[in-house]
């Protein structure tokens, strides 16, 4: 199909994620703009604007297209520069950029040249960063991955194995002119040529920045009950060239803080060198010639100990130590203690240094920071994002299975804790972890006011957004409005969303939910009696994705702009969608339910491996990491032939076998997760492979006699289709909570559009959303039968509304805010009032909503948005209430 181009004026504003300039002049940013049907068919014509309407350099490129070929998204990219207050995309052509990246290409290696430094990459070896240079002098060298292993999970084993990351290939994703990025591929080797840990590493790069991005992403692979993580870190080699007192080491502590040391100071000495001495010292200037020094002090330095080694330890949330000594073997002298370190260290001399820092550093706790052999000529800097002062990664299954060998055990102690249990399902084996790290090379020490900047941007990385004015317009990613308080009935549900999303951003603090494998995820339900999530109970701990909570946080942030819902919603696509989704082994492609342990329920299923879940931080941002974790899903649906998800409680379980040609495949949970997969593919990549089994399996359901009501259909592999005989009528409650509304809402979109041809596609769906919560009359009359499986009301209080908007029918608008004031599962009135806990009923201060659990949080969130998107016209009606 195609269009004719749209030639209406594009413009998008972009506004800082903050509403403030960063502190940091730009290391470049990227950000990715919205476009309806038709409108842009080539993102090279498009330009950006400042503030003041002057054009600023730019690179756009197509992240996503629609159906007629023209851009649905685009990327842009800024170079380093000052910022400006705001930005606006339109049409036309911006200026050349002064400066450019240039990566050329050897046998051996990638050089990526910023124009404010010279990165060498290495195409195998144990190197990623074979070199570092600013101004032709080398400032780092060898940056490569180091890890070590142990075959028990007590502290301080005897025989720690020690492995090293080894490149297997490297690849230039992207070429200038403002951004460059390569990607690295490889695993860690051990000693004996084990092989494992896989790694993926993005190296960005913007036009005049020093600083460049490091996205670290690992699979670990390894068996839980042998292999016990004791290390993983990125580290650099950093050549030292000046006497030891012009030698500088900075690392960051809490809010902004740094600790400014020399290997050898010159301050605090019995006798003074003077005050222009000490002054250039702790600014990391060049000291006078040591002639030039008081009191003999220059003679007499040779007695003033040098300083070989540094350590900065985060073990949790709330602490952290420094420590130094003088040489291996020489005990550690306490230097300093704090709360939350910003997870920056630096290390150099007047004649060049490097600065690496870790984003979530506390967060990703136990983390560290290492200098060492600073009174070397090549001294190291280690960023750890695993400590090997910490207790070795433990990932074993939490509890012995407590005697449940079959179905009905299971079943049964589901009934108590909530806990999907099956022998062997509760493995670690194939989740991945994600770091985003800083790199900033200097031609000298620079002033620490300079690093507590970097140190800033890392942690809180510059973030630009189209408006959400902008992002409505362009009507994407379901449906939501703007923000509207005129209307007092409007205005307190409106109330309501700020609540929710102000009550999880606190309690993100206050219950610590952070550390390596948890930070970005949530609580799933709460146990009052002890003031405390559950996060013991079963099925009642992580949240995992349950009930939508990743769209409930992006619709937010969409509608609102608000910075604290764009953040939440980032570290949690960042975790789901590595954490809690297996991208190797036999279950790749799968992601795993609730659980105390993010890995150990046995519900193992295409609902939380969803690309539903992950496309509003690629569309958002261009992130290249979110967009691999998409695209190696377009298989997943031969996951149905390796695993059953509903194998415990399905009626024919006793026959069931699947087969090839005739997967049970659900209509809900099940085909919304590869429709949205194969949506992502084809809007990529152009898959044509993806769209056909979208399109048809679209076409499959509006053909099948109770369309969506059927429930289940049976798949075939190999032609992505459905059989369409099956008539029956089957109901759960689950099947439209897991993106199922957003994917349908954009797919009736595109058919509206004359984009995707569909018959009966949008008429089953409108049935669904119609009859879900009809009277049992009206269902019997049109399916023969009133489904059992009719639950979470106020949740699908928002399929009603939709049927309401496209029918124009008021009375099912009505029973949809009648639906909707009903409530969730356990919400009242305290879901939505805080209540401050205090010592000695807990360890400390804490706000608690009593019947708030994580499931309401987020459908609520998601019905009160589209129900106001769509019916709020009929909120406050008489038949309304």
């Amino acid at each position: 199909m195609t269009t004719t181009p749209n030639t209406n004026p594009v413009d998008v504003p972009l506004r800082w994620l903050d509403d403030a300039l960063p502190d940091l002049a730009l290391a470049g940013v990227t950000c990715g703009v919205p476009f309806t049907p038709g409108t842009v068919t080539d993102p090279a014509d498009l330009a950006v604007l400042d503030a003041s309407g002057a054009p600023v350099p730019a690179q756009t490129w197509r992240l996503a297209a629609w159906p007629d070929g023209s851009v649905k998204w685009a990327g842009v990219a800024l170079g380093a520069s000052e910022p400006a207050d705001g930005y606006r995309v339109v049409r036309g052509t911006g200026p050349a950029p002064a400066t450019r990246v240039r990566v050329t290409e050897h046998p051996d290696t990638v050089e990526v040249d910023t124009g404010a430094a010279r990165i060498v990459l290495s195409r195998n070896g144990t190197d990623l960063v074979r070199s570092i240079l600013v101004g032709g002098a080398e400032v780092a060298s060898s940056g490569r991955l180091v890890s070590s292993r142990q075959d028990r999970p007590e502290p301080d084993v005897p025989g720690r194995v020690h492995a090293a990351g080894h490149v297997r290939g490297c690849e230039v994703e992207q070429v200038g002119p403002l951004r460059a990025v390569v990607r690295v591929t490889g695993v860690h080797i051990e000693p004996d040529g084990r092989e494992w840990l896989p790694f993926t590493v993005r190296l960005v790069f913007a036009a005049g920045a020093a600083t460049f991005r490091v996205v670290h992403s690992f699979v670990w692979d390894g068996d839980p009950d042998r292999d016990f993580l004791s290390s993983l870190g990125l580290r650099f080699t950093v050549p030292l060239r000046a006497a030891p007192h012009d030698r500088h080491v900075r690392i960051a502590g809490a809010e902004g803080g740094f600790l400014r040391e020399a290997v050898r100071g010159l301050t605090g000495l019995r006798r003074d060198p003077g005050a222009e001495v000490r002054a250039a010292q702790l600014d990391g200037r060049p000291t006078p010639d040591p002639s030039t020094w008081d009191r003999d002090v220059a003679r007499l330095s040779r007695w003033v100990p040098t300083w070989s080694d540094y350590t900065l330890r985060q073990p949790n949330a709330n602490g952290f130590a420094i420590r130094k000594r003088t040489a291996p073997g020489r005990p550690w002298i306490d230097v300093a203690q704090g709360t939350r370190a910003d997870g920056l260290a630096y290390l150099g001399d007047t004649g060049g240094g490097l600065a690496v820092g870790l984003s979530g550093f506390w967060q990703s706790h136990p983390t560290g920071l290492d200098v060492r052999g600073a009174d070397s000529d090549a001294a190291t800097l280690t960023t750890w994002l695993w400590s090997p002062d910490a207790e070795p990664m433990d990932l074993r299954f939490y509890h012995d299975g407590l005697g449940q060998e079959d179905y009905a055990d299971q079943l049964d102690a589901l009934e108590i804790t909530y806990e999907d249990y099956e022998p062997g399902f509760g493995t670690a084996h194939g989740i991945g972890r994600t770091h985003e790290l800083t790199v900033t090379p200097f031609a000298a020490t620079p002033p620490v006011a300079e690093l507590a900047r970097i140190a800033r941007g890392t942690a809180l990385r510059p973030q630009l957004a189209p408006a959400p004015e902008a992002l409505h317009a362009a009507r994407v990613l379901g449906d939501w409005d703007l923000p509207d308080r005129t209307d007092p009935r409007r205005a307190a549900l409106e109330d309501r969303l700020d609540f929710l999303l102000d009550f999880y951003a606190g309690q993100v603090d206050q219950r610590s939910w952070c550390g390596f494998w948890n930070y970005g995820d949530v609580m799933h339900a709460y146990d009052a009696d002890r003031h405390t999530w559950r996060y013991d109970v079963g099925g009642y701990a992580w949240d995992n994705s349950e009930l939508s909570p990743d769209l409930w946080l992006w619709t937010s942030f969409l509608r609102t702009g608000r910075a604290d819902a764009y953040r939440l919603a980032e570290r949690m696509t960042r975790h789901t969608g590595d954490v809690d989704v297996y991208h190797a082994g036999p279950w790749q492609g799968l992601g795993t339910r609730h659980n105390v342990q993010h890995w150990g329920c046995s519900a193992k299923q295409v609902r939380i491996s969803t690309p539903a879940y992950r496309r509003a931080h690629y569309f958002l941002t261009g992130d290249e990491h979110t967009r691999d974790l998409m695209l190696e899903l377009r298989d997943s649906d031969a996951a149905f032939l390796a695993l059953d998800p509903t194998r415990k409680v399905r009626a024919d379980a006793a026959t069931y076998r699947p087969e090839r040609r005739a997967l049970a495949v659900g209509l809900g949970t099940d085909w919304s997760a590869l429709a949205a997969t194969w949506l992502a593919d084809w809007e990529i990549t152009g898959s044509e492979r993806s769209r056909d089994r979208l399109v048809g399996t679209m076409r499959d359901i509006g053909a099948l006699p109770k369309g969506f009501f059927t429930g289940e259909a049976l798949y075939d592999l190999d032609t992505g289709r459905f059989d369409t005989a099956r008539d029956r009528v089957s109901v759960s409650h689950l099947s439209a909570v897991f993106g199922l509304v957003e994917v349908c809402s954009e797919l009736v979109s595109l058919i509206d559009a004359g984009l995707v041809d569909a018959p009966g596609f949008r008429d089953a769906w409108l049935a669904y959303c119609r009859l879900y919560l009809a009277d049992p009359e009206v269902q019997r009359a049109e399916l023969g039968v009133a489904p059992d499986g009719v639950h979470l009301e106020q949740a699908h209080s928002r399929l009603t509304a939709y049927a309401a908007d496209r029918l124009g029918d008021d009375a099912l608008a009505d029973r949809a805010w009648r639906a909707y004031f009903a409530g969730g599962e356990f919400m009242g009135e305290d879901a939505f009032r805080a209540v401050r806990i205090l010592p000695p009923e807990v360890l400390s201060p804490v706000d608690e909503a009593r019947t708030l659990s994580t499931n309401d949080a987020a459908q609520c969130g998601l019905a009160t948005i589209q129900n106001l998107a769509l019916i709020g016209m009929r909120l406050g009606t008489p038949e309304a209430e």
